[in-house]
């Protein structure tokens, strides 16, 4: 499952990729993820330039030209991969490089974004526990996936007292508390583990 960093990585691989270029042409190879794609999403989507990527917790969020945004999330094994004419990347994987023709036109390859400079950034999920919505920027923080979303581990908000005042009253065993993500956004399993080792607690 992919966790805070993994998704930061991938949204950092597509930033230099997708920002201020426009949206030619969306293919939808299937109805939907892990629920259906929202009414007419390739038509909204097609024409449109993109904006700023952002994280927010396990989502990704890309604004669009017109007040838009599409948010992603890539489930337990969604992934990013983009196809230019010089080179192919695997988002998220480091530094492996897939063969030409490699996942564009894979079984478990079910979007696939066609940029106005020609590249294609292919979206691939095995298990289809992704997900993809569209909806006004502006509703973003009333969104039914971000509104109860807690601080994010690695702003300013977060600190001891934060943590100190949301654990008051908590009868959890602490790796369940820390997993919540209504307290901190985007922790997820092998993270908390981790950090729960190096601070010698169980």
């Amino acid at each position: 499952m992919p966790e805070l960093p993994e998704v930061e990585t991938v949204m950092r691989g597509l930033k230099p990729v997708l920002e201020g270029r426009r949206i030619a042409a969306v293919e939808l190879r299937r109805q939907g993820l892990r629920f259906p794609f929202p009414a007419g999403f390739a038509a909204r989507l097609e024409g449109r330039r993109i904006g700023l990527l952002t994280r927010r917790a396990k989502y990704i969020l890309v604004s669009l030209e017109g007040g838009d945004c599409l948010l992603v999330h890539l489930g337990m094994t969604g992934r990013f991969t983009v196809f230019r004419e010089d080179r192919t990347q695997n988002l998220g994987e480091f530094y492996f490089e897939a063969r030409a023709g490699d996942g564009a036109h894979g079984a478990h390859d079910h979007v696939v974004f066609t940029l106005d400079d020609g590249t294609r950034v292919v979206y691939t999920d095995p298990r289809r526990f992704g997900v993809m919505d569209l909806f006004p920027e502006a509703e973003a923080p009333a969104h039914r996936l971000l509104k109860d979303i807690g601080v994010e581990p690695l702003g300013n908000a977060f600190h001891a007292r934060y943590l100190a005042e949301r654990f008051t009253g908590k009868s959890a065993p602490l790796k369940a508390a820390l997993l919540d993500q209504r307290i901190i956004a985007g922790l997820g399993n092998i993270y908390v583990c981790e950090a729960l080792h190096r601070s010698r607690l169980s």
